[in-house]
């Protein structure tokens, strides 16, 4: 497709319609055009084109497990930004924590899917105690409770470690793709993160305003992938082309350390062209 062309696939709900929050998403930031489409089949559309939906260069965002399959799957026939999900936060919390925040914040991550994972990292017994009983009393007033439990039995827990540097040690080891720091010396602890998708520094800085309000983009390695990856950015939809341009007096000052190292590799059609610039 053309290079300046934009294209955003949405599924519909169960009346055929796409919601209209995510229509006028696409209205403010000019968005070319909308498909009313989700799922695998709509990432194979944008990777090869069909009578409607046009090819492009490059596919970006959230899914489920399906999506994120066909995006790894189809990688290479076009550009993606990362095989992202299950959704995930771990917590690093002290004794002075709000266990009703803490509680609340697992909880926020743990609905997305029964896949899900939140993770509370502690160095205080009292607090993880008291998180647990709070998760519990908040869990069975929420809609997806379902969800909840599933995700919770399978992909939730407490850790309770010996120090709040063990506790940091063991988050640079999960990578995690949401960290919220929930410590009286968060921004003193920020220079201890070496690995994590976003991190939230204090009690009212919740994942959810990540979600919705507060700016940087939201779409974030995860499944530990933050150790050698960052979240999507502006620089990932540009791309840079290598420029040479050497003088015959610049090539012939290095054709000798050029050949030696093509030689060094068994490829003397490559030291050739080297050679026959210099034998003129």
């Amino acid at each position: 497709c053309s290079s300046d062309l934009i294209v955003v696939v949405t599924p519909s709900d169960k009346n055929g319609r796409v919601n209209q929050t995510i229509l006028a998403a696409a209205y403010e930031l000019g968005i070319d055009k909308v498909f009313r489409v989700g799922g695998a089949h709509a990432i194979a559309a944008l990777a090869y084109g069909t009578e409607t939906i046009p090819r492009v260069d490059k596919i970006v965002g959230p899914g489920n497990i399906y999506v994120a399959t066909a995006k790894k799957l189809l990688f290479g026939q076009c550009g993606i930004d990362m095989v992202a999900g299950p959704s995930e936060v771990a917590i690093i919390a002290d004794a002075a924590a709000e266990p009703v925040f803490v509680a609340a914040d697992l909880l926020a991550q743990a609905e997305h899917d029964p896949l899900a994972s939140a993770i509370l990292l502690t160095d205080s017994a009292e607090l993880a105690k008291n998180v647990q009983i709070e998760f519990e009393k908040q869990l069975e007033k929420l809609s997806r409770k379902e969800i909840l439990l599933q995700s919770s039995e399978n992909y939730c827990g407490i850790i309770l470690a010996d120090s709040m540097r063990e506790c940091i040690q063991l988050c640079n080891k999960l990578a995690p793709e949401h960290l919220g720091l929930h410590v009286q010396n968060a921004w003193d602890m920020l220079g201890q993160i070496k690995n994590a998708g976003a991190v939230f520094l204090g009690s009212y800085s919740p994942e959810t305003i990540g979600d919705y309000w507060a700016g940087p983009n939201h779409i974030l390695p995860t499944n530990g992938s933050a150790r050698f990856s960052s979240p999507l950015r502006a620089e990932d939809f540009l791309k840079t082309s290598s420029v040479i341009s050497f003088t015959k007096e610049a090539m012939v000052k290095h054709a000798d350390k050029i050949i030696t190292f093509a030689n060094s590799e068994g490829l003397d059609a490559h030291a050739n062209a080297i050679q026959k610039r210099i034998s003129e």
